[in-house]
């Protein structure tokens, strides 16, 4: 074999090894990752996470192999039968736990500087939640089965407000607050924000 031969050989293998890289890894992007399932034993919301090397070597031969690779309920119901996984058939990437929390923020403003929620970085700079009383929370301050109940009495506060709010909760004597310049009537828990000058 000549010269060009051997280069469109080596061309040819980079190129099928070029796509069969990109296949695994988009693959493996859309298995990985927290979700949240319905347990069919308890009823009740369960964080698994799918065995995301697995089910994507498999599905470059077929149908995906899909199994558990963590859950919530583990190790004392490590035996289960998986039946959650049919849940995940449909369709997986509705079931991440950010796919929630970014689906919750959609069409929402922050509670402090109303700015609407664009495309949610979870990353960096995650958004937070006030508490009803004004307490300041971030995700992963919120337990799994506690998630409706939040998303339905708290409200969404972007990354640069929370970090000020942070702030100003914990070192009050540093800060000047201001709230009647933006349109903020009330202080943190509806309490009347102190006015000074």
């Amino acid at each position: 074999m000549n010269t060009a031969a051997y280069f469109i050989v080596i061309l040819a293998v980079a190129t099928a090894l070029y796509f069969s890289v990109r296949w695994l890894v988009k693959s493996y992007a859309q298995f990985r990752g927290t979700r949240i399932v319905s347990c069919p034993e308890t009823g009740r919301p369960a964080l698994v996470e799918v065995d995301a090397l697995r089910a994507s070597l498999t599905s470059t031969v077929g149908l995906p192999f899909v199994q558990l690779q963590n859950c919530s309920r583990w190790p004392l119901k490590e035996q289960c039968g998986q039946e959650c996984l049919v849940n995940l058939d449909v369709t997986p990437g509705e079931c991440l736990v950010s796919g929630v929390l970014m689906r919750w923020c959609r069409g929402k403003g922050c509670v402090y500087c109303g700015r609407p929620f664009g495309l949610v970085h979870w990353t960096d700079h995650k958004p937070a939640l006030q508490a009803p009383d004004g307490k300041l929370l971030t995700w992963n301050a919120i337990a799994i089965e506690n998630l409706p109940a939040v998303l339905d009495s708290h409200l969404p506060v972007c990354w640069d407000c929370y970090i000020a709010q942070s702030f100003r909760l914990e070192h009050p004597d540093l800060v000047v607050y201001r709230p009647w310049r933006h349109g903020i009537s009330e202080g943190v828990g509806g309490s009347p924000a102190p006015r000074h000058r």
